[in-house]
């Protein structure tokens, strides 16, 4: 039969774990599915994902891609994984691709969804998945503020302090806010993002919309390229890595 390689939609509530990629001192994701995987299929596996996303953060659909000799067809191996692993991470479909098609070597643009709870009080079911808030968001201003994100910019202000990456210029082909009831969520597309980079978007629009900042400031602190410019990190429980697109 030989090598075939596998490609996986994995959807997961992040609340549990110490983010997608494995480590020494914390449960992953990525360490889930390579020992369910490596049970189910009797040799050693290990996932490449397509984001590395943080403590906390969810998703409805990362991807990760395998190796395996085992002749199990790759569109089952979802119903068969599923059955080993934890209720909070389940495996949307799988199935076979070339043996050189990698998640971070294509073609891509990703999609996530940050949150944020506005109410007198917080709300328990919501806690997980949205960042609580009791001060009013004007979410005109946010929605002029995230227009200048979009385009090609270099996002150094938008990425977390001494993280190691080769370039901080990313693309970003929509930024959108809504209020959506009690909550206002915040819609990001782009071919890439750096360490923190949504979170610190997220956190920078919040003070934009509760009148601590100008719109016009985001254009200033994309250009000041510095970290110190930005607004804070907004906590990890409003993000969700909604899609991945690949073409």
């Amino acid at each position: 039969m030989g090598k075939k390689r596998v490609r996986m939609v994995v959807a997961y509530d992040g609340t549990n774990y110490h983010g997608w990629q494995s480590q020494n001192n914390g449960d992953t994701i990525e360490k889930q599915l390579n020992n369910a995987l490596s049970e189910l299929l009797n040799e050693h596996i290990e996932v490449i994902g397509a984001s590395r996303t943080d403590a906390g953060v969810h998703a409805l659909g990362n991807i990760a891609v395998f190796d395996t000799e085992s002749t199990l067809p790759a569109d089952k191996i979802s119903y068969a994984l599923n059955q080993r692993l934890p209720e909070d991470i389940r495996i949307q479909n799988s199935g076979e691709v070339p043996l050189d098609w990698h998640p971070r070597k294509c073609d891509s643009r990703k999609t996530y969804e940050y949150r944020i709870y506005y109410a007198k009080f917080p709300m328990p079911v919501k806690r997980l998945y949205s960042h609580f808030t009791y001060r009013e968001m004007d979410t005109e201003l946010m929605r002029e503020a995230a227009a200048y994100l979009v385009g090609e910019h270099d996002f150094k202000s938008f990425c977390r302090s001494g993280a190691q990456t080769q370039s901080t210029v990313r693309t970003i082909y929509s930024a959108e806010v809504e209020r959506q009831e009690a909550e206002v969520v915040i819609r990001i597309c782009g071919n890439g993002f750096l360490y923190n980079m949504v979170r610190i978007i997220a956190g920078t629009l919040i003070e934009i919309g509760q009148g601590r900042l100008e719109p016009a400031e985001m254009k200033n602190i994309l250009e000041a390229c510095s970290r110190e410019a930005a607004g804070p990190t907004a906590p990890a429980c409003g993000l969700t890595l909604i899609k991945y697109e690949w073409y």
